[in-house]
């Protein structure tokens, strides 16, 4: 029995729950079950006891209790965050889910952090991390399949990320290609993915997620690229239901990409929601920048434009170049 699980059941309730129930339901003593209520107390969760009814949750849309056991009363998956580790600060989380996977740990470890503070972006560049406002995370895995098909893995995430984000605000959400989620043409979540392989294999790929969730205010030099899921939709999330919704829908789309270990199963999904899709962009090539019209991405992942200068049709790979808007960023 864990303290999560009594708070899972809690929940599921939305009523009384006997104490007599838990202790049959967990072959415990009514001390044991009083022991891990008093602790869900202590980590900020309001508990109603009453005699002959026994415990029940109260529920506070203010609370935004982001933490280890409240993540985890909420998953719903079979494998991906069954080993999660938690941090109130860190340095980066991509870092930690490194450190485990050099240890040997499965698959479908997860690490989540309140706070960072040496966050990394794509190409090196810094993501601001606070505390108490937003969500960094990091999935681990040792998929079975040559380095080259990885790439798409930053595809799936994205997908997860836009999934669970679009349950819980009204605005409609799109990708940015590759793996930037926008809201109202804004970026609310950026994914790195790094990986440690040899030529005929991986070690294992990390993929991290910052998403900006709670900030009711961006610094001026990003606020006109950038926004947050309470700016755009007026209300706060719930940070913990955030993450625990991107797991669920990431080992759900992770099931597809694997049956083929390519972006086959998921093209058409990923399609409808790209915001560059029938756009003109500009592709910042290092071999020279050019100007085309996106059509879409294929089964690797690769964005299709069709550049502007001849006609032709060429396939952008996203660890190459960056893609921008004509006018803007999307």
């Amino acid at each position: 029995m864990k303290n999560e699980e009594i708070l899972k059941k809690l929940r599921d309730a939305g009523d009384y729950v006997s104490g007599q129930e838990l202790c049959e339901y967990y072959g415990v003593s009514r001390t044991a079950i009083w022991k891990v209520i008093r602790q869900l107390e202590k980590d900020g969760y309001e508990i109603e006891a009453q005699n002959n009814k026994g415990y029940r949750l109260v529920e506070r849309e203010d609370a935004d209790l982001f933490s280890k056991v409240e993540i985890e009363s909420r998953l719903e998956t079979a494998w991906v965050g069954r080993k999660l580790v938690f941090h109130s600060e860190t340095g980066s989380t991509n870092l930690d889910a490194k450190e485990l996977a050099e240890s040997g740990e499965a698959s479908g470890a997860v690490v989540v952090a309140d706070m960072q503070t040496a966050g990394r972006g794509r190409r090196g560049r810094g993501w601001v991390s606070p505390a108490g406002k937003d969500i960094y995370m990091t999935i681990m895995l040792r998929p079975q399949c040559r380095p080259e098909k990885a790439s798409a893995l930053t595809l799936v995430m994205a997908l997860a990320v836009l999934e669970a984000v679009s349950e819980l605000i009204p605005q409609p959400c799109g990708i940015k290609w590759p793996n930037d989620i926008v809201v109202n043409g804004k970026k609310v979540c950026g994914i790195l993915t790094e990986m440690s392989a040899e030529l005929d294999g991986i070690h294992y790929v990390v993929i991290g997620a910052g998403i900006n969730v709670n900030q009711e205010t961006l610094a001026e030099e990003i606020s006109g690229m950038a926004t947050s899921l309470c700016i755009e939709s007026g209300q706060r999330s719930d940070r913990a239901k955030l993450v625990a919704r991107v797991l669920y829908f990431f080992e759900k789309y992770y099931a597809v990409f694997e049956k083929s270990w390519d972006f086959s199963g998921l093209v058409d999904k990923y399609n409808q929601f790209l915001v560059n899709r029938g756009r003109e962009v500009r592709v910042l090539d290092p071999k020279g920048a050019y100007d085309g019209t996106a059509i879409g991405i294929n089964e690797q992942g690769e964005l299709l434009v069709e550049r502007k200068s001849d006609g032709q049709t060429v396939q952008v790979y996203a660890g190459e170049v960056s893609v921008r808007g004509i006018y803007g960023y999307v």
